[in-house]
């Protein structure tokens, strides 16, 4: 598809050039509507004169009134219309007599005065002068509303986001205080190479949740691939009672979701279901496409919502002997994160399969990132063979 070598820009992105220019287009409309109407009446090519002068003239006046209702247009509307409802009369009277004062020069033979002919021109002079009033109001008092719009749907961009960058930034410190504990017990018993690896892991781990963005999304692949780096870290504490299985569809793997959206999920899996049982459990993370939908599952094989004590992995509060000691993210805070992204637009759902344990069923609306378009510029030539 053919890319225009530029871009268009909105006729009123630059509010001085779009007036000079709706103030030429407009007078010069008036001078040839009046023009061509005198030429049909069989008037002299001299009577142009008349009309040249008579578009200088308004021309003039409307730049002296809109310097006024510059001035007027962001006052109160009593004050707004009362002062135009004094100016305008004023302009109009201006107007017409110059014009008037003109065709009575130009009509020197002709019977009638300046007094007659100012009557006669009235009503033009303040039809002209009126509808321009209307209309520069009328268009300063649309672009403010614009604006007032923009700046709201600006403002409310930034607030999602900012929510957006609260969620995402809710990380468990039960996660990031048991790994330096687990690191701190390795390095007292001198084992260099685990407590190595394990701050190598976590390191990562850490820069590429503070490195994206909030609000950014990532592929499948990617988020899985910093999800393993973070199950390799839980793994050097849990060792074989953390078991893994990923089923990833490869026509899943280009799709976008919000940056580390499965990990909390994983977290509570392991809260409730690794931790609490001897044995352990294993986790399953499934992503695949289902019709124009991403649908990701997280499921695990422990005791479910068995245990009322597992409700509040719901907003992923833990208590010790009654006090509470973790308010992690939960999957309350996966939910909001979704409906600020995705509106409507997407699904959300906890179950309890039938054969045990505990699932988390997302879906989204498959979109992929959209690959870089290259300028023709700077498109290397064939060679000639």
């Amino acid at each position: 598809m053919a890319v225009l070598p530029f871009r268009p820009t909105p006729f009123f992105a630059n509010k001085n050039r779009a007036f000079w220019r709706l103030q030429a287009a407009g007078w010069l409309g008036a001078m040839l509507l009046r023009a061509m109407s005198g030429i049909a009446n069989g008037v002299e090519l001299s009577y142009l004169v008349l009309v040249v002068i008579s578009t200088v003239t308004g021309f003039s006046i409307t730049l002296i009134l809109s310097v006024i209702y510059r001035q007027l247009i962001n006052q109160r509307p009593l004050v707004t219309w009362g002062v135009t409802a004094l100016v305008l009369p004023i302009a109009v009277g201006l107007y017409v007599f110059v014009d008037a004062w003109v065709n009575a020069l130009y009509y020197a033979d002709a019977a009638g005065g300046v007094a007659s002919r100012f009557i006669g021109l009235f009503y033009i002079g303040l039809t002209l002068l009126g509808a321009w009033s209307a209309l520069y109001y009328a268009i300063n008092f649309f672009l403010q509303i614009e604006e007032q719009n923009d700046q709201l749907i600006r403002l409310e961009n930034q607030a999602t986001q900012a929510q957006l960058a609260m969620l995402r930034y809710q990380l468990n410190p039960h996660f990031l205080f048991n790994t330096l504990n687990s690191i701190s017990t390795l390095v007292l018993l001198k084992q260099t190479e685990p407590a190595n690896a394990m701050l190598s892991r976590l390191s990562s781990f850490l820069r590429y949740t503070l490195v994206n963005e909030p609000t950014g999304r990532v592929t499948v692949a990617q988020e899985i691939e910093t999800l393993k780096l973070y199950l390799e870290i839980e793994r050097m504490r849990f060792e074989e009672r953390l078991r893994t299985s990923f089923r990833i569809d490869p026509a899943a793997e280009v799709a976008l979701l919000p940056s580390l959206l499965l990990q909390p999920l994983v977290e509570n899996a392991i809260k409730y279901a690794v931790s609490p049982q001897e044995a352990g459990a294993e986790i399953t993370i499934t992503a695949q496409l289902v019709g124009p939908n991403l649908r990701i599952v997280v499921s695990d094989t422990g005791p479910g919502l068995q245990n009322s004590g597992n409700d509040n992995r719901f907003a992923g509060v833990t208590f010790d002997g009654g006090e509470q000691v973790s308010t992690g993210v939960g999957l309350a805070n996966i939910r909001d994160r979704l409906a600020q992204a995705y509106g409507e637009m997407h699904r959300f759902e906890t179950m309890e399969p039938p054969e045990g344990g505990f699932a988390v069923l997302i879906e989204l609306p498959f979109e992929r990132r959209e690959p870089a378009a290259v300028s023709p510029a700077l498109r290397t030539p064939a060679l000639a063979g």
